[in-house]
């Protein structure tokens, strides 16, 4: 099996990033093939970030003067040890531990971070120009987003810091954003992203299963499924593609297979307005909808939006349309009672599932 891919990787500045020491001469020099390191792994999505000790000042106007700045996100400078700052990254970008790789020159930095952050893969300095060769820097499939991925999280922590300084509730905060949610049919240009989507996300994933690209495209030509993808924007900029949903329809019954959402959206209520879109649309198709829901450790925030949108266990006859999974860890939750939409902080774009012709016009709401 293939190492996972890296999500993050953490340089130390003096004599990995840069050859010199800063504190030691008045110029530090960016080779050549490290500068085509850094851009190369940023335009396959993987971000980066910097831990090194050094005053934070003179540390960032040089990365300013090497022209790569812009390329790092939650930077780390000081003076404290190195595995505290790799964690505090960690955190500050929701990524797991297993997900961060770290490179320094010195074996003591390694090995301090590789004993209290064992799941963190470590690198030799003397390593860093071979990265871009290596497997867990590859990912499978670069798509539009990924490419996009630090620009997005710099808007995010754009975003985080104007939330900190606003004094109002957090509805009004998210309502000055000027979110706009579009809802579409997948298809052969977003197809990569919404595999990426199922595979990548955890904690708002209903059940867990991976859709392959192959999969994905079987069911995108039978008319009994709609494969669904949501992108969001805001003022800051695009968020990119946040959101799949996998439907069933069957007549009268509507199952939906899968719903996940990205875990940077959550605190938007993404994944109850997408639910709360759905009933509707079940609702005005005169369908009733059951959804695949199977609990694991991190999904919790998922089933709450599940409960909060309507559906329990509670048994009805229309399980009799829809065949029983081998896997039993799937739990049925039904929609037991239509919960009136409230007021949206969204303005949202979407298809009519109702409409008999696919091809038809869309669905329109705003809140």
């Amino acid at each position: 099996m293939p190492p996972a891919t890296v999500k993050c990787l953490v340089w130390d500045l003096d004599d990995t990033l840069w050859r010199g020491v800063l504190l030691e001469a008045e110029q530090v020099v960016l080779p050549d093939p490290i500068r085509a390191v850094i851009t190369g792994l940023d335009a396959r999505g993987i971000l980066q970030s910097v831990c090194s000790r050094n005053d934070h000042e003179p540390a960032w106007a040089r990365l300013r003067a090497l022209g790569v700045a812009e390329y790092f996100v939650a930077p780390q400078i000081g003076w404290g040890r190195k595995s505290d700052a790799v964690r505090r990254i960690a955190d500050r970008l929701g990524f797991a531990l297993g997900t961060i790789a770290f490179i320094d020159d010195q074996p003591a930095e390694r090995a301090e971070v590789a004993f209290h952050l064992p799941q963190v893969r470590c690198y030799d300095a003397r390593v860093a120009t071979t990265l871009l060769d290596r497997p867990e820097f590859t990912p499978t499939s670069v798509t539009a987003d990924a490419r996009r991925r630090r620009q997005m999280y710099q808007a995010g922590q754009r975003r985080a810091d104007e939330q900190a300084r606003f004094t109002g509730p957090a509805e009004d905060f998210l309502r000055s954003l000027e979110l706009v949610m579009h809802i579409r049919r997948a298809d052969a240009a977003t197809l990569a992203r919404v595999e990426e989507l199922t595979l990548r996300t955890s904690q708002m994933n209903a059940t867990g299963v991976h859709y392959p690209d192959r999969v994905l495209r079987t069911l995108m030509a039978d008319p009994r499924y709609e494969v669904l993808v949501t992108t969001l924007t805001d003022r800051f900029g695009p968020h990119g593609a946040v959101g799949v949903l996998v439907l069933e329809k069957h007549p009268g019954v509507w199952h939906l297979r899968l719903l996940a959402t990205s875990c940077r959206v959550v605190s938007f209520g993404t994944g109850t307005v997408l639910l709360t879109w759905l009933v509707d649309q079940a609702a005005r198709a005169g369908a009733h909808l059951i959804a695949d829901f199977r609990p694991n450790d991190r999904n919790r925030m998922m089933e709450i939006a599940y409960r909060f949108a309507g559906f329990d266990e509670e048994p009805c006859a229309c399980r009799d349309h829809i065949a029983v999974d081998a896997d039993r860890a799937v739990q049925r939750l039904h929609l037991v009672a239509r919960r009136q939409p409230a007021p949206s902080t969204f303005h949202l774009t979407a298809p009519d599932l109702t409409a008999p012709d696919l091809t038809g016009p869309g669905y329109v709401g705003a809140g």
